[in-house]
């Protein structure tokens, strides 16, 4: 066996995955197995990266079918790259609302009005949270 494949507990560990995730991304073409040891899928360590990339996606709100078609874009895949500009200004929004909503809580962490959700300075940060950006 070559030593510097990955189990798949091994790589579970690193990416902070279960098994089972890992298992799943394979079926759906995210990654890749390299082979098994056993009954144990063994991987390439560059399938951290990928699952670190993958990660990053889910939590931005990317589904499966979407970081698919990324993983397989090409620079000629016009369409893809609407796709992903119009992902990044809906982030963008996503960080403006998310930024409105850490300020407001900050506010509320220190402000000595009772009861603090009724703090004319707090109503309007979480009014504004509510809004898009102009």
């Amino acid at each position: 066996m070559d030593t510097s494949l990955l189990d798949i507990a091994e790589v579970a560990e690193r990416s902070d995955l279960a098994p089972s995730a890992l298992r799943f991304y394979e079926k759906k073409g995210l990654i890749a197995a390299a082979g098994r040891n056993g009954l144990r899928r063994t991987y390439h360590p560059d399938v951290l990266d990928r699952l670190t990339l993958i990660t990053c996606a889910r939590s931005a709100g990317f589904s499966i079918a979407e970081i698919s078609r990324f993983l397989l874009a090409r620079p000629s895949d016009a369409d893809m790259r609407t796709r992903m500009t119009a992902k990044a200004h809906t982030l963008d929004e996503q960080i403006s609302r998310l930024t409105r909503l850490r300020d407001s809580l900050r506010h509320a962490a220190v402000c000595d009005h009772e009861p603090i959700v009724d703090c004319p300075d707090f109503k309007r940060a979480v009014g504004n949270v509510a809004t898009r950006p102009r």
